[in-house]
């Protein structure tokens, strides 16, 4: 009820101006009606200026001072005019109107300072504003008082009237300039003052020419009554908003039409007096307005060509140096023992996927203020775009900015522990200004590819990042030209050591470098990309390779193919309706093909979890490889759709001595027979492992004793390589 006290009054406010209306004019009663509305407005401001924001209610005490004023002279007028039958001029209501009018201008500059703060930009242009309006005022309005060869006192009360109401213009100017109107309440001050100004200035051209009885202008001062007062009752005027920062403020076109047309003031009153009047033109007042305006002009172009400059330099979330003003300040250090620090901080893309953009946004802030607060005297730190920050250092020191990056931060009601890879690299001797930069960059890269946090520039980075790049365009010829080719290696079932499904792997037959290793190329594809459409390939070719054995082999066909598929994949939109595109096209059932993940492609990942619910959905099954070697392995099993466990080599490696090895593999199986998982070791290279795994539970395992990955060049070679797979495996479990 009382956050819509502001409406009622102003609903009962404009009833009572148009009731005022419906008496008659100049009578006792329209004059009381008249007078109560401006003394319930004065009492309203009393009534609510103590419980405004301490910092603002300087503001409305002079607003209720002067409101007070206003309705006194109403009153005082009211009485010379039914109960003395004058109407003098000037007179005490006079003196208690221009009186008011200071201690309203003054509230709204107090309550301007408090919103917006100190602006150099805004002032000016209120005073501009000011400036053009004033020389109209004194052109058509002032000047002819002036000359009216009344008695002096008369005339300097009637000229205060148009002198106050450019005082109030120039204050109307600075709350809409200083975007504080933006408040509902602020607006509705406006709202008021400028029905004020209009009124009083048109009343004042009006006697200027003939006499007013009453009339239209009543409406003005009444509603102005009204708004002043529901200004002061509206809920924004307790609770204001924090200050806009000025660099942010928008500068719409109702501005700049405003200071454009109060620029052309003075050119637009010489011609009107040029065309009217040639022969009495007022240069002085005319030609000093347009030195005061054009100086005006002058400085505020000034401060938004420094402005303009300011914001093209700096970045618009966090406030810190841009790409463009970090190389221009690395351009003037190329000479001097400075280093370059590039900052990447880590599934930063996951934290926007989980929490949303709004965190990460709020996150980056975070960010940007750790830095600024660890940096000193000299030192840039810039924002370079997503999640990417750089450092230039006359010093050299990347240690404590490394350090300050450890701590959680604090991203709106998010507490965020994030891990930054830091290249850095010196700006002394590399010559080119874009060099130092660059070479942060490989080092960079290099960091987060070797799991390191902070890693220095050397040539090797360079030679390695060449390789990698070209290695990169190589990929795209390779899958052109179809020079990769699918592997596959057995999972047996023990003890019998009969084969059960196979594991895909892809190979690279290279033209000029022969074979090339998975983890050369695996990691380089997945940097640039081209590990979605390869990882596509893969699935397609083993689909219908599983299809193909299950038409020619029958029952002696493996049971499931397991398909790798990489972090990068599963955050790619649609990937389920592709699996399930991949087995209708192929007509695989879905329960013949296992997709494997690691747990670092679904940790902390909802993007990710969600894509394999969705291919659980279709009856895929869903591998955990290398199992054990996350930060959460067990935390995950929580949250992942897992049916399958594949325990990682390092945990087989050594499974039949007594260590941490052997206790975390029996722990692993008996995790997976609780969770009703199929639990399947990987690397298992002798028989000894083989019998021990047994022992401990395992019926399933895959490792170079049952067979290394073979390919299948020909598709009709299927059954013979299977063949020798069953007797390698049968062999093996004969000896174990």
């Amino acid at each position: 009820m009382r956050g819509k006290l502001w409406m009622w009054w102003t609903v009962a406010g404009v009833l009572t101006t148009v009731g005022y209306f419906l008496l008659p004019t100049g009578s006792l009663a329209a004059g009381l009606v008249y007078d109560g509305l401006g003394a319930a407005a004065a009492t309203v401001l009393l009534a609510v200026a103590p419980r405004q924001a301490a910092k603002e209610r300087p503001a409305w005490w002079l607003f209720a001072a002067g409101m007070l004023l206003w309705s006194s002279g109403d009153a005082v007028y009211t009485y010379y005019a039914h109960v003395l039958h004058q109407d003098p001029f000037p007179s005490v209501a006079d003196a208690l109107y221009l009186a008011a009018y200071p201690l309203l201008a003054s509230g709204v500059f107090v309550l301007v300072r408090q919103r917006a703060g100190r602006s150099r930009a805004a002032v000016l242009d209120a005073s501009i504003v000011a400036t053009g309006a004033g020389l109209v005022l004194w052109t058509f309005l002032m000047q002819p008082i002036a000359d009216d060869g009344t008695a002096i006192g008369t005339r300097v009360v009637a000229l205060a009237y148009p002198a106050f109401d450019a005082l109030l213009l120039a204050m109307l100017a600075r709350l809409f300039v200083s975007g504080a109107v933006r408040d509902a309440g602020i607006g509705l001050l406006a709202t008021s003052l400028a029905l004020l100004n209009c009124a009083d200035v048109m009343y004042s051209i009006v006697t200027s020419y003939t006499s007013y009885g009453g009339g239209l202008f009543d409406a003005g001062w009444m509603l102005s009554y009204v708004l002043w007062a529901a200004a002061g009752l509206h809920p924004s005027s307790r609770a204001p908003r924090a200050k806009a920062r000025e660099a942010r403020a928008t500068v719409g076109w109702v501005r700049l039409l405003t200071l454009a047309s109060s620029s052309l003031l003075a050119p637009g009153v010489l011609l009107v007096q040029g065309v009217t009047r040639p022969h009495d033109i007022d240069w002085l007042p005319v030609g000093a307005c347009a030195v005061v305006l054009f100086l005006l002009v002058g400085v505020r172009m000034a401060g938004l060509v420094r402005q303009v400059h300011r914001l093209a330099m700096l970045d618009d979330l966090t406030g810190l140096a841009n790409r463009r003003e970090l190389e221009a300040r690395i351009r003037a250090a190329l000479d001097t023992p400075a280093t370059v620090a590039l900052i990447d901080l880590d599934d930063f893309k996951g934290i926007n996927d989980r929490l949303g953009h709004g965190v990460g946004d709020r996150l980056l802030i975070a960010v940007a203020e750790r830095l600024r607060s660890v940096a000193r005297p000299g030192d840039t730190v810039a924002r370079l775009g997503g999640d990417e920050f750089a450092l230039l250092l006359p010093g050299g020191d990347v240690a404590a900015y490394a350090e300050a990056l450890e701590r959680p931060f604090q991203a709106g009601s998010h507490r965020l522990l994030v891990r930054a890879s830091v290249g850095v690299a010196d700006c002394l001797g590399t010559g080119e200004e874009f060099e130092p930069l660059r070479r942060a960059d490989v080092a960079m890269y290099a960091a987060k590819k070797t799991g390191g946090r902070v890693l220095r520039y050397d040539t090797a980075l360079d030679r390695q990042a060449s390789e990698h790049a070209e290695l990169g365009a190589e990929l795209r010829t390779a899958l052109d030209e179809s020079q990769f080719f699918m592997a596959y290696q057995p999972i047996v079932a023990l003890p019998s050591g009969e084969t059960v499904a196979v594991e895909a792997l892809v190979r690279w037959r290279h033209p000029l470098r022969g074979l090339v290793s998975p983890a050369d190329f695996v990691p380089v594809a997945e940097h640039n990309g081209l590990i979605v459409e390869l990882g596509a390939w893969i699935l397609r070719e083993s689909c219908a390779r599983m299809a193909h054995w299950r038409a020619t082999l029958g029952a002696d066909a493996p049971q499931r193919v397991s398909v790798n598929v990489s972090a990068r994949q599963l955050s790619e939109p649609g990937f389920a309706e592709s699996v399930a595109a991949v087995l209708a096209d192929t007509g695989l059932p879905p329960r013949h093909l296992v997709v494997e993940v690691t747990e670092t492609a679904v940790f902390d990942s909802d993007t990710a979890l969600d894509t394999l619910r969705a291919v659980r959905a279709l009856g895929v099954r869903i591998a955990l490889d290398d199992f054990g070697t996350g930060h959460s392995s067990l935390g995950l099993l929580q949250t992942a759709p897992v049916d399958i466990l594949k325990v990682d080599k390092s945990f087989v490696d050594h499974v039949g001595t007594p260590g941490r090895q052997a206790v975390i593999a029996r722990a692993l199986i008996d995790v997976s027979n609780h969770l009703q998982l199929t639990a399947i070791a990987e690397g298992v290279e002798t028989a000894a492992q083989a019998e021990e795994l047994y022992r401990l539970g395992y019926r399933f395992v895959q490792g170079y004793l049952y067979g290394r990955p073979a390919p299948d060049l020909v598709r009709s070679s299927g059954q013979h390589q299977l063949t020798a797979w069953t007797t390698t495996v049968r062999r093996a479990a004969g000896t174990s």
